[in-house]
Protein backbone atom coordinates (compact mmCIF):
# COMPACT_ATOMS: atom_id res chain seq x y z
CA UNK A 1 0.00 0.00 0.00
CA UNK A 2 1.10 3.37 -0.86
CA UNK A 3 0.49 6.51 0.74
CA UNK A 4 0.71 9.71 -1.00
CA UNK A 5 2.55 12.98 0.16
CA UNK A 6 -0.35 15.61 0.39
CA UNK A 7 1.38 19.26 0.80
CA UNK A 8 -1.39 19.48 3.54
CA UNK A 9 0.14 16.62 5.39
CA UNK A 10 2.81 17.45 7.63
CA UNK A 11 5.70 15.08 8.72
CA UNK A 12 6.09 13.97 12.22
CA UNK A 13 9.27 16.13 13.05
CA UNK A 14 7.40 19.25 12.02
CA UNK A 15 4.50 18.09 14.34
CA UNK A 16 6.98 17.91 17.26
CA UNK A 17 8.77 21.41 16.60
CA UNK A 18 5.27 22.85 16.21
CA UNK A 19 3.59 21.01 19.33
CA UNK A 20 3.67 23.80 22.63
CA UNK A 21 6.94 22.27 25.44
CA UNK A 22 5.89 24.00 28.43
CA UNK A 23 8.97 26.75 29.03
CA UNK A 24 11.45 26.32 31.80
CA UNK A 25 11.13 29.62 32.79
CA UNK A 26 7.81 29.32 34.22
CA UNK A 27 7.25 27.84 37.69
CA UNK A 28 4.11 26.72 39.21
CA UNK A 29 3.42 28.88 42.30
CA UNK A 30 1.41 27.48 44.96
CA UNK A 31 -0.80 29.83 47.67
CA UNK A 32 -0.66 28.92 50.96
CA UNK A 33 -3.55 29.93 53.30
CA UNK A 34 -4.94 29.20 56.38
CA UNK A 35 -8.06 27.50 56.58
CA UNK A 36 -11.01 29.48 57.72
CA UNK A 37 -13.75 28.08 59.92
CA UNK A 38 -17.33 28.18 58.74
CA UNK A 39 -19.52 30.41 60.19
CA UNK A 40 -22.26 28.18 61.79
CA UNK A 41 -18.80 26.75 64.02
CA UNK A 42 -18.10 28.39 67.20
CA UNK A 43 -15.53 25.70 67.95
CA UNK A 44 -11.72 25.88 67.66
CA UNK A 45 -11.33 22.25 66.69
CA UNK A 46 -9.68 22.48 62.96
CA UNK A 47 -7.96 25.88 63.41
CA UNK A 48 -4.79 26.28 62.39
CA UNK A 49 -5.11 24.14 59.40
CA UNK A 50 -3.23 25.15 56.28
CA UNK A 51 -4.69 24.97 52.76
CA UNK A 52 -2.11 24.53 49.65
CA UNK A 53 -3.58 25.68 46.05
CA UNK A 54 -1.74 26.01 43.12
CA UNK A 55 -2.43 29.75 41.10
CA UNK A 56 -3.82 29.36 37.63
CA UNK A 57 -1.10 29.41 34.60
CA UNK A 58 -3.47 29.38 31.60
CA UNK A 59 -6.46 31.76 31.08
CA UNK A 60 -10.07 30.51 30.93
CA UNK A 61 -11.24 30.23 27.51
CA UNK A 62 -14.75 29.30 26.58
CA UNK A 63 -15.63 26.06 25.19
CA UNK A 64 -16.96 26.59 21.62
CA UNK A 65 -19.59 23.93 21.71
CA UNK A 66 -21.16 24.11 25.28
CA UNK A 67 -20.26 27.97 26.25
CA UNK A 68 -18.94 26.78 29.43
CA UNK A 69 -15.43 28.41 30.88
CA UNK A 70 -12.68 25.96 31.24
CA UNK A 71 -8.82 25.19 30.05
CA UNK A 72 -6.44 22.72 30.67
CA UNK A 73 -5.10 23.25 33.52
CA UNK A 74 -5.66 20.90 35.99
CA UNK A 75 -3.67 22.12 38.75
CA UNK A 76 -5.97 24.38 40.16
CA UNK A 77 -8.33 21.35 41.02
CA UNK A 78 -5.99 20.34 43.23
CA UNK A 79 -5.92 21.29 47.47
CA UNK A 80 -3.45 19.75 49.62
CA UNK A 81 -4.32 20.39 53.74
CA UNK A 82 -1.39 20.66 56.38
CA UNK A 83 -1.50 20.46 59.89
CA UNK A 84 1.52 23.58 60.09
CA UNK A 85 2.44 26.50 57.66
CA UNK A 86 5.46 24.91 58.45
CA UNK A 87 4.83 21.71 56.91
CA UNK A 88 3.18 23.74 53.91
CA UNK A 89 6.52 25.11 52.94
CA UNK A 90 8.54 22.56 53.43
CA UNK A 91 6.47 20.86 50.78
CA UNK A 92 6.58 23.70 48.51
CA UNK A 93 10.68 23.93 48.52
CA UNK A 94 10.66 20.02 48.36
CA UNK A 95 9.28 19.81 45.07
CA UNK A 96 10.86 22.63 43.94
CA UNK A 97 7.51 25.03 44.02
CA UNK A 98 7.58 29.00 44.37
CA UNK A 99 5.00 30.04 46.87
CA UNK A 100 3.64 32.88 48.71
CA UNK A 101 1.35 33.04 52.08
CA UNK A 102 -2.06 34.71 51.91
CA UNK A 103 -2.36 35.98 55.55
CA UNK A 104 -6.26 35.02 57.11
CA UNK A 105 -8.33 37.75 58.29
CA UNK A 106 -8.65 38.46 61.50
CA UNK A 107 -11.42 37.23 63.73
CA UNK A 108 -13.12 39.92 65.42
CA UNK A 109 -15.91 39.14 67.91
CA UNK A 110 -18.69 41.21 68.17
CA UNK A 111 -19.86 40.87 72.03
CA UNK A 112 -23.04 41.99 72.86
CA UNK A 113 -25.58 41.25 75.44
CA UNK A 114 -29.61 40.13 75.07
CA UNK A 115 -30.45 43.76 76.56
CA UNK A 116 -28.24 45.49 74.13
CA UNK A 117 -31.43 44.74 71.59
CA UNK A 118 -34.06 46.37 73.43
CA UNK A 119 -31.98 50.02 74.38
Amino acid sequence: MQYHNDSRSAAPADLMESAAAPSRGSMTTARISELERKTTQSGKANAGRWLLEFERQEALRPDPLTGWNGSGDTNTQVRLKFPTKEAAIAYCEKHGLEHHIVPATPVRLKLQAYADNFR
